[in-house]
């Protein structure tokens, strides 16, 4: 039997660590409350100045009309506009299909290959490498060789950094079908091709269409490829495949940095805004996407 006093070295042996564990998860608690207070804090800082900045700019014209030489009044971003919108299409129809692809044998044909573990180390390190990294590969590869800034080179390089990308989502959204489904579809007949296409690619389609708008948001501000690849041009874009193209990132690097005029700076903060709510609608359908999903 204990006495009182072994009984009372024990209770205070007990309570110490639980004293430790409540101050331990008091510590962070706060620091995680802290750190949401400070990211949400921080985005909404960028979003305020942008929006004080570039909604004064806002209007038909200035999303209408074409940018104008330096120092020029009344410079419109529409070029830019349509130039942005025809590189990330032209990199989405590169990147999304063998990405697809890609990702399909990495989840349903190549598990536990040895050729599945390179590819995946590959994507891997594509998703780290710097997108100025990107321009410049794609600079030797076009540029120097067609003797050319172009539209084109600068949708090569988006489809570039887009490719891992979509491709380990595709892999990671195949993966998380139950394998019950593949079974039943193959005990019904299929061949594994039919049934990976027609059944799991079918069931996991939410999440794949949130891998591409992922991917879409990921290189739709980017600006250092471009400037190897597609540089900038005040004119409509018409020629796409041969001629230096107009995008809204680089637009905004050329009229925030690169001027002297008040006028093109306030241009280059309404494009700007108009760039983030892009990026803002691409994230929140897809968020979306994910939320219907869950359901």
């Amino acid at each position: 039997m204990m006495n009182s006093q072994q009984t009372s070295v024990l209770t205070a042996a007990q309570r110490r660590p639980l004293l430790f564990r409540k101050l331990k998860n008091k510590v962070l608690s706060v620091f995680s409350l802290f750190s949401v207070v400070l990211a949400v804090g921080g985005m909404g800082w960028i979003l305020c100045t942008v929006l004080t900045h570039g909604a004064q700019s806002i209007s038909w014209e200035f999303l209408t009309s074409p940018s104008k030489p330096y120092g020029e009044p009344g410079s419109g971003i529409a070029n830019a506009l349509l130039g942005t919108l025809m590189m990330t299409s032209v990199a989405t129809l590169l990147a999304v299909p063998p990405a697809m692809a890609g990702g399909i044998y990495l989840a349903e044909f190549g598990q536990g290959s040895r050729l599945a573990a390179v590819l995946r180390f590959c994507a891997n390190v594509m998703m780290g490498v710097p997108s100025i990294i990107v321009g410049l590969f794609v600079y030797v590869l076009l540029v120097v060789s067609t003797g050319n800034f172009s539209g084109f080179a600068g949708a090569v390089a988006l489809a570039v950094i887009m490719f891992p990308v979509v491709m380990r989502t595709t892999e990671d959204m195949l993966s998380m079908v139950p394998v019950t489904l593949r079974e039943s579809a193959l005990a019904l007949g299929m061949s594994r091709a039919r049934a990976t296409l027609c059944i799991v690619a079918r069931s996991a389609r939410n999440g794949l269409v949130t891998g591409v708008l992922l991917a879409l948001a990921r290189v739709s501000g980017e600006t250092a490829p471009l400037l190897f690849t597609a540089m900038f041009a005040d004119a409509w874009p018409g020629g796409f495949f041969s001629r230096p193209t107009a995008s809204i990132p680089v637009l905004i690097n050329e009229y925030t940095m690169n001027s002297p005029f008040e006028s093109m700076h306030a241009a280059g903060w309404g494009a700007a805004l108009i760039i983030c709510l892009l990026i803002l609608l691409i994230n929140i359908l897809t968020r979306s996407i994910f939320h219907e999903k869950q359901h």
